[in-house]
């Protein structure tokens, strides 16, 4: 929506303050910049408020605007006088504006930075969050013009007002005067304020999508006059499961006389129902989508599952019609589940929905699930309906046009019927959001993922997000750093989530072996040494053993205070004529049932080959397991299990391995794997004393997918641990950072680049910048010929080093471009001249003199922006370790002290750096605090797009920085700061 010429020509219509936002409710709405075009909107919208609100407004009543009135509020030069309106189906909800003041509270110009801020809000759209929403909006808009401070006269009787102000989080001041409180906000966010946005976020997010997970009545559009189609499946699927809401049929070329199809009405409209509809499952051909939206918008459907075709993955005519999709369910305030989607179920015995294209819902289980492919849903729930395992819900998102995994993962959060969240994703559209709530999640409940699409660097068709250029193996340590236990294939996938979903979390990495085959019991010994586990030598019950002796041992393992988890294996009993008995799994699984039927505080995970019945016995046991008694959310409290096992690793031994070698791939269609129930698990009990809660216990066919989820579960488990007391950035970065000195030599170098995609710095503005922040980086002085060098060594001091800097020469000592421990001039003026002889003319050469560094490990640390997954910092060995090996490791920044400590320990060189076989260990102390300084660096000053310090020798006492560069730009956008706003793909 364009300005007309009636307004400022000096400032263009901000088209970046346009949103999309989510209401507390979660429905949807749209903030956007009030026009002149909006005068007739203005004045419905001032018709609709009752008259305590506008008396509220103005002080006084006010029944109607004037033309004067009209023309100020839709007139604005969008910096002094600035209007943003809420709308839904195009129609304002809600108003706010702010007009630049001077200190006497009149009409002003810039360099004022005070305005006084108002509000309107539909009294039928009060207690949504609108104000708060708008809130946020406008302040973001209000410091991009320079203001710092809003005033606001508020009457003391509106306490709605009131208390937005108050709940915003930000900085204020507050007094009584002339019978009205004066509100003084300071705009500048803080740490209050950001809690607050993101809990709002937090609550809309998961809001909007429980709206759409439990529904009070269902339309499928599309529905088939006859059997068969995609939208008489989904509707006989609905009926299947039971769905407790109301069902509707509904297809525009339905017979008038038609009044009900398979038992449920059927309509040619939704204007024909008489009852609200919630969500509308719209099953038409792609050009009929847009119709149907309308009918739905129109008609209050809150939100839409689209399982038809023909949108983003035909290409970019069909990205423009996803795109326009989503532009108009969210003008009505509709969110949408794909288009492409599968479908969607909720397996709540209140809700009974699947609205799906699954011929069969899911058991009542504990495991949220999530996915971007159609595909890989049906092949999820087949492997959980064959293994036993239920859900509590399932998304397939399709496209994922609109609702997301982050979205799933804001409703996973606070789902009190979920304990463990899975995820396959194709592409993050969001990467920094998916980080930040991955860690919250994980906090309190597992979060597993597997990321199709690692290798290609590209998205999959449909999925119009940022690509990112960061390698896999970096993607995947910016995971394990928010707590996400990343697979690599959905058997994995589903292998950890039975194992998290149905067993306590491991105290530490001390495994118990028990059963009734040596082999076996040695396959899996071997497997847990491989995946970093500490595994006991197995106990041979020998092939005689009953299930009585399983019972026994397991039992007195569970009571070992020796180990932190145990693995039963398995194989057929031998008979007394020497032929294998098959049919006592039933028996088995009763006696491994009763053994932990005490409730332990270990994992238990079994490992069987072909034992005719237990697979059977184990998936029946699990299927018709009662819902566990929940008596706390998440959000409130961690899992039980997790209090007992942190107990346990305070006072107890829980090292963790490093080194392990990476598991194979597992196969891609196995055999099942399966649970049974047991009286132990994670996550219901709110007290070390409470009673444990029923619990599955999985098996395997595989001693290594066994082993591989139960190394990933102490993996996590350690996370945990460590996330309960969060790290921190050391108070005396504080004082030895000039932040502002930095931020103006910035200004300056990005001041004179033509180049408005940055620029260089030269080697001594790169010391400068660094020396801002602590960085000293050794000094290096041009030798472009034997007696610049002589001069230089002179100044620096003996011994020094020469050294090329051309780019391709630069740091490969292997190509003799480097002379160390020049002693005098005699030996520098041979190595120059050996230098020039052996690779060229010093000119091409660039030689340079530099001060020789105390001996010690050589290091590079490295810090980049990457446009979808924001500032990463990197460490690893100089050389072949990080360059050949790609042996190195990732921090998402600001890095605290405890990811510095981290970073530096999870590469596999790291014994290098700790005395490997009897060096002297050098100052790691130092190297941390350097990574600390460029991480606060690159967060402060987003500007810097590159840094790399390379090589960094880390001595036994001290470092040296022996090179940098750095690289400016103008920064790139953040989707993750600012006020909450729906993503648009």
């Amino acid at each position: 929506m364009e300005p007309t010429p009636e307004q400022s020509p000096h400032y263009a219509y901000p088209d970046h303050w346009e949103a999309d936002v989510v209401l507390r409710d979660g429905g949807t709405a749209r903030i956007r910049p009030i026009t002149t075009d909006d005068a007739e909107r203005l004045v419905s919208f001032y018709e609709q408020v009752s008259d305590e609100s506008k008396y509220y407004r103005f002080f006084a009543p006010y029944p109607r605007l004037s033309d004067r009135d009209v023309h100020r509020f839709t007139h604005h030069d969008y910096v002094d006088r600035v209007g943003l309106a809420v709308t839904i189906g195009g129609e304002f909800i809600g108003t706010v504006r702010y007009d630049r003041i001077d200190d006497t509270g009149r009409p002003a110009s810039a360099p004022a930075d005070e305005a006084e801020v108002a509000f309107l809000v539909q009294d039928a759209h009060q207690g949504r969050g609108v104000a708060s929403a708008l809130l946020e909006h406008i302040a973001a808009v209000a410091r991009e013009r320079g203001i710092r401070r809003f005033a606001a006269e508020v009457l003391p009787a509106n306490n709605k007002m009131i208390k937005v102000f108050r709940d915003g989080g930000y900085t204020q001041r507050r007094s009584f005067e002339d019978g009205s409180v004066h509100l003084t906000l300071d705009l500048e966010p803080t740490e209050k304020s950001l809690a607050v946005q993101r809990g709002r976020e937090q609550r809309a997010e998961a809001r909007s999508v429980q709206r759409l997970l439990a529904p009070g009545s269902v339309a499928v559009i599309g529905t088939g006059r006859t059997p068969g189609g995609v939208g008489r499946t989904v509707l006989r699927n609905l009926l299947a499961a039971g769905y407790t809401g109301r069902t509707y049929a509904v297809n525009r070329a339905f017979d008038e006389g038609l009044a009900t199809l398979d038992g449920v009405p059927a309509h040619r409209s939704l204007g024909e129902i008489d009852e609200q509809v919630d969500l509308a499952v719209i099953a038409v051909p792609a050009h009929r989508v847009p119709e149907a939206v309308a009918d739905c918008g129109e008609h209050g459907v809150q939100g839409l599952v689209v399982l038809s075709a023909g949108y983003a993955e035909r290409g970019a005519e069909g990205r423009e019609l996803q795109r326009e999709l989503v532009r108009q369910a969210r003008s009505y305030g509709m969110r949408i589940i794909g288009p492409n989607a599968f479908g969607i179920i909720n397996t709540a015995e209140t809700v009974r929905l699947n609205a799906s294209l699954a011929p069969e819902s899911p058991a009542r289980g504990r495991i949220g699930l999530f996915t971007q492919s159609g595909a890989i849903g049906i092949a999820l729930l087949s492997g959980l309906h064959r293994r036993g395992a239920g859900l509590s819900s399932f998304i397939s998102a399709g496209n994922r046009a609109d609702v997301s995994g982050n979205d799933f993962l804001q409703y996973s959060f606070e789902d009190p019927d979920t304990d463990v969240a899975l995820l396959y994703l194709e592409s993050l559209g969001n990467p920094r959001k998916f980080t930040r709530l991955a860690r919250r999640t994980a906090a309190v409940k597992p979060v597993v993922v597997v990321k199709g699409a690692r290798h290609s660097g590209t998205n999959p068709p449909g999925h119009a997000v940022p690509v990112s250029r960061i390698p896999d193996t970096t993607v995947s340590a910016l995971m394990r750093q928010a707590g996400v236990i990343r697979v690599d294939t959905v058997t994995e996938m589903v292998d950890a989530g039975l194992l998290l979903a149905g067993q306590p979390l491991p105290a530490g990495p001390r495994v118990a072996i028990l059963g009734n085959s040596e082999s076996l019991g040695l396959l899996t010994y071997d497997a847990c040494l491989a995946e970093g586990l500490r595994p006991r030598p197995p106990i041979d019950l020998t092939t005689a053993a009953s299930p009585q002796d399983f019972r026994d041992a397991l039992a007195e393992a569970l009571a070992d205070g020796t180990c932190d988890a145990v693995i039963v294996t398995a194989i057929p009993w031998v008979g007394e004529n020497g032929e294998a008995e098959t049919g006592d799994g039933q028996v088995l699984a009763e006696a491994l049932t009763k053994a932990v039927a005490g409730g332990s505080a270990k994992p238990v995970a079994v490992v069987h080959v072909e034992i005719g019945g237990l697979a059977e016995a184990l998936a029946a046991a699990s299927s018709t397991a009662a819902p566990r008694p929940r008596t706390v959310t998440p959000a409130a409290q961690p899992r039980a299990a997790t209090t007992a096992t942190t107990a346990r690793a305070t006072a107890g031994d829980t090292p963790t391995a490093q080194g392990a070698a990476p598991a194979p791939a597992a196969p891609a269609a196995p055999e099942a794997a399966t649970t049974f129930e047991a009286t132990t698990g994670p996550g219901a009990a709110t007290g070390p004393e409470a009673t444990p809660r029923p619990g599955r216990i999985p098996a395997y066919p595989a001693a290594e997918r066994a082993v591989r989820a139960l190394a990933e579960a102490v993996k996590y488990a350690q996370w945990r641990r460590q996330a309960a007391v969060p790290g921190k950035i050391p108070e005396f970065l504080d004082d030895t950072i000039d932040e502002a000195g930095a931020a103006a030599l910035i200004e300056a170098q990005l001041a004179t680049a033509p180049d408005p995609r940055g620029r260089p710095l030269s080697h001594d503005e790169a010391r400068e910048l660094l020396g801002h922040y602590g960085i000293d980086v050794r000094p290096t002085l041009p030798a472009p010929d034997p007696e610049a060098a002589v001069a230089a060594a002179a100044r620096l001091g003996y011994p020094v080093a020469l050294k090329t800097t051309a780019p391709h020469l630069r740091h490969r000592a292997d190509l003799g471009g480097v002379r160390l421990d020049v002693a005098d001039e005699e030996a520098l003026r041979r190595a120059y001249g050996e230098l020039t002889d052996l690779l060229g003319k010093p000119a091409e050469l660039l030689p340079v003199v530099q001060a020789m560094a105390p001996r010690g490990v050589d290091t590079v640390v490295r810090a980049s922006i990457d446009a979808a997954a924001g500032a990463i910092l990197s460490f690893g060995l100089a050389g072949a370790p990080s360059e050949l090996l790609g042996d190195t490791a990732h921090r998402l920044v600001p890095a605290t002290d405890r990811d510095a400590a981290e970073l530096i320990r999870s590469i596999r060189a790291a014994p290098v750096l700790f005395g490997w076989r009897g060096s002297a260990p050098v100052d790691t102390a130092a190297l941390e605090e350097l990574l600390l300084r460029l991480s606060r660096l690159v967060d402060d000053h987003p500007e810097v797009v590159s840094v790399a310090l390379e090589p960094v020798v880390v001595a036994p006492q001290g470092l040296t920085v022996l090179g940098a560069s750095v690289r400016l730009a103008p920064p790139p956008a953040r989707s993750d700061v600012g006020p909450r706003r729906l993503p648009n793909y």
